[in-house]
């Protein structure tokens, strides 16, 4: 019971470059155990449409004055340091400067402050699972604790620092249980005659093609691989790096999709879920409709975020060491082989990746600090 009643006494304020649609049920859940949240942006609204983010307007939300150069973050803290605020929850980036002020000057203003990220770079993710940053160290050392996306970079944390309050989210989306429970009224074949799709097994990919990271060559070579009679691939995403995907045959282009009733129908259709590279949230998406995420290991020449880690090979996906293993595997797999994988994913989903999760993990730390 004091638990409870601290709990909602709180006053939490954030600091994040905007709220993406995917993030939106968190804070209104979190909201909910709490006395009050305020979300401090510093994108504005026309520069995160451009990103592709399909930005929410919450009462909740506040933009923040901020000059920005080459990376680097100032902003002003002074919404931050006002006396009802308990907590603050800063991003784990050290190219912010006022989130270094704030955390040196704790003594001064005396809040709490946790800081939220990853823990680790995706681009020098081999190097800093061995080594974590320096500059990462000094952050969390001076912090009063620490919300980590997923349990794998906790643990390379707690390694280092056994004593410090560092929590996994569990990071999902924010429609998850609507995916979880969704069961399309049209049969799987009723779907393929709908968008003249022929091909017995089919993959999708879903994703902006915003960046070379993602391996969109390697997805080129497969699709070219593999019997176009047998295999189909569903393509959702638009970006500067995305191929001509139209003289393919067995591929199905659908550009930018915002439509959720035409999305879900697509990953109903799908068997499959194959990006070889710079994985994030698509994941849970994929697992939750009950789709396996085929895959390549992580290595220098191949990128992937920490939500990667969903990903168990012959569990919950397929993970790849090189080409050749690669197409053997996707000519060889059975449908029914998919399938038991595709539930396995969906449980694991279930189990770990919903937003209850999520809130409840991000208020165990609250609670203590």
């Amino acid at each position: 019971m004091k638990f409870i009643k601290k709990m909602r006494n709180l006053n939490v304020a954030f600091i994040q470059p905007e709220v993406p649609h995917y993030r939106v049920s968190f804070f209104r859940e979190l909201g909910k155990r709490v006395k009050n949240i305020t979300v401090y942006v510093y994108n504005s609204l026309d520069n995160s449409k451009k990103q592709g983010f399909c930005v929410e307007q919450e009462d909740y939300v506040k933009y923040i004055a901020n000059k920005q150069y080459k990376g680097v973050l100032f902003y002003n803290p002074k919404p931050l340091l006002r006396k009802d605020i308990d907590v603050l929850v800063l991003m784990w980036h050290f190219a912010h400067v006022t989130t270094w002020l704030l955390l040196l000057t704790k003594w001064i203003h005396r809040k709490k402050i946790i800081i939220w990220g990853q823990g680790i770079s995706v681009k020098r993710y081999l190097e800093e699972e061995k080594r974590p940053n320096l500059l990462m160290k000094w952050m969390l050392a001076l912090s009063d604790g620490a919300w980590i996306y997923m349990p794998k970079e906790r643990d390379v944390w707690r390694n280092k620092f056994p004593k410090k309050k560092v929590v996994a989210l569990s990071n999902t989306i924010g429609n998850v249980s609507e995916i979880l429970n969704y069961k399309s009224p049209l049969s799987k074949e009723l779907l393929k005659k709908k968008y003249g799709i022929s091909q017995p097994i089919i993959y999708i990919y879903c994703a902006r093609f915003n960046t070379e990271l993602r391996r969109i060559d390697i997805l080129e070579d497969v699709i070219k691989s593999l019997d176009s009679k047998k295999f189909g691939f569903i393509i959702i995403g638009e970006g500067a790096c995305k191929p001509k995907f139209n003289i393919y045959r067995n591929v199905y282009d659908f550009g930018s999709v915002y439509d959720d009733n035409l999305k879900r129908e697509l990953f109903s259709i799908a068997d499959a879920y194959f990006q070889p590279a710079w994985l994030g949230l698509s994941v849970v998406e994929s697992m939750a409709y009950a789709k396996p995420v085929f895959t390549f290991v992580r290595s220098k020449g191949i990128k992937h975020g920490v939500e990667s880690s969903y990903i168990i090979n012959d569990c919950t996906g397929l993970i790849f060491n090189s080409m050749m293993e690669c197409i053997e595997r996707m000519n060889n797999i059975s449908l029914a082989e998919i399938e038991r994988v595709g539930k396995n994913a969906k449980k694991k989903i279930e189990k770990e990746a919903t937003i209850n999760n999520m809130v409840d993990n991000s208020v165990d730390l609250l609670k203590k600090v």
